[in-house]
């Protein structure tokens, strides 16, 4: 049995999570900012632990961490002000980085975007500007960590049903369900061959399992 940390909780994907961690017999926590999220994160068969990660200090995460064997961020400011996109999206997620490595927890998935790369294309007056520049941010950061990391980069989320199998050569908007990612982010915690590697995926035809050690298309370091 692996203790997960899930950050951004009450997510879809994270509530997916929750649930798929469970059925598997690992133990959840997922970090929620509102205490009124809890019952709904005992229903997908997690353990609520209520922190704000936007103001949470290094050592409040550390703590949250203790004797966890991976963590997962899945958090975000889901748009609004770019003052706030920055403080979750990019601060946030660096702070809890420093924290995974300083509560001695060596795996981390992030979920990111499809679209992460220096070269993202987004114009600095496109209100999503502040999203792809802080995701990129804290993709870096985990980058450059010593952590056991994985960047996932799905493409549009929807509510779509599981498949349970996506590409890693998606097409366009590279559109896949919210069941799906948390799926790979499952599949990802038991493989260590998706360490160190940023993997950008959309739906497809290839079993998740199958896709994510396929180190042919979609990926980069």
């Amino acid at each position: 049995m692996e203790r997960i940390v899930i950050i951004g909780g009450h997510g879809k994907v994270a509530l997916h999570l929750a649930r798929l961690l469970a059925d598997r017999g690992d133990e959840a926590t997922s970090v929620i900012r509102n205490a009124d999220q809890s019952d709904d994160i005992a229903q997908a068969g997690a353990t609520p632990l209520v922190l704000d990660v936007e103001k949470a200090d290094v050592d409040e995460m550390a703590d949250a961490f203790s004797g966890a064997d991976a963590v997962v961020w899945s958090a975000g400011a889901g748009g609004g002000s770019a003052e706030r996109t920055y403080a979750v999206d990019r601060d946030a997620a660096q702070r809890a980085v420093d924290a995974a490595a300083k509560a001695g927890v060596r795996r981390f998935v992030m979920v990111s975007w499809i679209g992460s790369t220096p070269d993202h294309g987004i114009d600095p007056d496109d209100s999503f500007f502040a999203y792809a520049d802080a995701k990129l941010a804290a993709d870096d950061h985990l980058r450059a960590s010593e952590l056991d990391w994985t960047i996932l980069g799905p493409g549009t989320l929807t509510l779509d049903p599981p498949t349970g199998r996506i590409t890693t050569a998606p097409q366009g908007k590279g559109e896949v369900s919210r069941a799906d990612v948390a799926a790979v982010v499952a599949a990802t915690l038991v493989q260590p061959a998706t360490i160190g590697r940023f993997i950008r995926f959309g739906a497809g035809e290839t079993l998740i399992a199958e896709a994510i050690v396929d180190r042919t298309t979609g990926e980069d370091a």
